[in-house]
């Protein structure tokens, strides 16, 4: 890596503007960004590397919060585990990179919520993967843990209990995916869901029913407790998943959590924003105009000023068109939309010396082309692509 690299000819996206100008990296270490030309940055030292960005957009690297993608790779097709746990982990850390991602938080599994027993030895391999790559320092991108705790689980408590030491812990998330409530209110959507994987008769269906709602009577609210004294006692954000309505948004702020993930309504999100919670909306759902689950559009919530942070959940590729998407329809300007990926994602996790193109911020950062409209693409926006991303001032991509 040189001492100095100097990034020249860019559209630099600040938290507040869009500047022509450059960027001046030292040691890792964002040292100036400022208007101008090469002329005017002459008295920079010979031993400064030029990128040129030919006017291409400069804007942080991309911080993700909430995505399982990394089970993509450990299962890649249905049953089938893959054999090295490691050489999974880096194939989904080389997928976030390319999709401009610098920083993220690999959300896994504490826990089943269905018959479909693999998620559980799923986490085991993740964690040592996570393990092996850290003592290695074989990553592009640097890697955090959520863990998202599945409440109704018998044995949720005793998965985290086994965790809490993991040194990267910066956020856990209370799930609850039991049919009848939150992201499955419809019963329906529950079965349509889950209906390639099990194949349910009517009465196999509502015996899965009745059976999951005893499970949740027994254990939810119990693991819950547990959960939110321990982040508590050790200053872990917390964070509700699936609000669907106000009273969801009341308990959320009884038991000191932050962020609320993918409120299913309009009105827990915009209730949600109004106490001061943050709000989590999957770009997969901007992309595909709407939900996959048929829940709220993150774009109508966008609207409402009930967005605060956009993850990638399923598709890695979706969060940096999906801020362009906001910004080519108006609803954001492009330093607001772009916030939402990199600034309000770090913010929210304590991750404050990263997200934003300001002196003294880590040099992650990602040079980001624009092509025109395809008129042969049903894709009607222009699409961001990553050309090039640095993490601490390192090129990775």
């Amino acid at each position: 890596m040189p001492k100095e690299l100097c990034f020249i000819n860019a559209k630099v996206v600040t938290p507040q503007n869009v500047i022509n100008g450059y960027v001046i990296v030292k040691d890792g270490i964002i040292k100036e960004v400022g208007e101008g030309t090469l002329n005017h940055i002459s008295k920079v030292n010979g031993n400064c590397h030029i990128e040129d960005m030919e006017n291409d957009y400069l804007i942080p690297g991309l911080v993700e919060l909430h995505t399982d993608n990394l089970e993509k790779h450990l299962e890649p097709r249905a049953g089938v585990l893959w054999s090295s746990s490691r050489n999974a982990f880096l194939a989904h850390d080389a997928q976030l990179a390319a999709a401009g991602m610098t920083t993220v938080l690999d959300s896994l599994s504490v826990g089943e919520y269905h018959s479909k027993k693999q998620r559980s030895k799923m986490l085991e391999m993740s964690i040592q993967a996570l393990n092996e790559v850290r003592e290695h320092k074989g990553t592009r991108v640097n890697h955090y843990l959520h863990l998202r705790c599945e409440v109704s689980d018998p044995q949720m408590p005793e998965l985290f209990n086994a965790l809490i030491s993991e040194p990267d812990l910066r956020l856990v998330s209370l799930m609850d995916h039991t049919p009848g409530q939150r992201q499955f209110a419809n019963e329906e959507n529950y079965r349509t869901y889950y209906q390639s994987s099990f194949q349910w008769t009517d009465e196999e269906f509502q015996e899965r029913v009745v059976e999951l709602k005893e499970i949740q009577k027994h254990y939810a609210k119990k693991h819950e407790a547990q959960i939110i004294a321990f982040c508590r006692q050790n200053n872990i954000i917390l964070a509700s998943h699936d609000d669907a309505c106000t009273s969801h948004i009341d308990d959320a702020i009884s038991a000191g959590i932050k962020i609320s993930e993918f409120p299913t309504t309009m009105q827990a999100a915009k209730y949600a924003v109004d106490k001061g919670l943050l709000t989590i909306m999957g770009s997969p759902n901007i992309m595909r105009g709407g939900s996959h689950s048929g829940n709220i559009s993150a774009l109508a919530v966008a609207k409402e000023n009930a967005l605060c942070i956009l993850s990638s959940d399923y598709a890695p590729h979706s969060l940096l068109p999906a801020a362009f998407i906001l910004y080519e329809e108006n609803v954001f300007d492009l330093p607001t939309a772009i916030n939402l990926i990199t600034k309000n994602p770090a913010e929210a996790v304590g991750l404050n010396d990263r997200g934003e193109i300001l002196q003294g911020k880590k040099a992650d950062l990602v040079r980001v082309a624009c092509n025109q409209k395809q008129t042969n693409d049903s894709y009607p926006y222009q699409l961001p692509e990553v050309r090039t991303v640095w993490n601490n001032g390192i090129r990775v991509i």
